[in-house]
């Protein structure tokens, strides 16, 4: 028998359907990017896009991803000129990864659309609502990272 509250069920539940459903919609959104883009590379566009230059090291390390896996997925972006690669100022041995201009005309095409289908989603919320659901995720994001 599970020693565990109902409520810590109730999230493994609800997490388990969150995940598969954004599993799905994370590879429509890569389709919409590029038809053979892989569904784990949106939010690789995603971060590039919201942090900027970064190496891949520092790529695998957010997504606590391998080094091979985190260049397998970047040699595929770069394959389809979605990214490019230019070497790292503080060290000349390392590069940064970084959209191409087609990269970022792509990736922000549907991530406005993406927005666009949260606002209808969450129209029935209120603001604060949205916020704490943003919030609270941000902190279990914190502790996956963690682990």
């Amino acid at each position: 028998m599970d020693d565990f509250a109902p409520e810590y069920l109730d999230l493994e539940r609800e997490l388990a359907v969150f995940f598969r459903r954004a599993r799905a919609a994370s590879g429509e959104m890569a389709r919409e990017v590029h038809p053979e883009l892989e569904p784990a590379a949106y939010g690789l566009l995603l971060r590039l896009e919201n942090a900027g230059p970064q190496r891949a090291t520092a790529l695998a390390a957010y997504f606590g991803v391998g080094k091979g896996t985190m260049s397998r997925q970047l040699r595929a972006l770069e394959a389809l000129q979605l990214i490019s690669r230019t070497p790292d100022p503080e060290d000349g041995r390392a590069s940064l990864v970084q959209l191409t201009a087609d990269g970022r005309e792509r990736f922000g095409h549907v991530r406005q659309a993406r927005r666009a289908a949260y606002a209808r989603r969450l129209a029935a919320w209120n603001p604060a609502e949205v916020a704490e659901l943003a919030r609270l995720l941000h902190r279990f994001n914190d502790l996956q990272a963690e682990s």
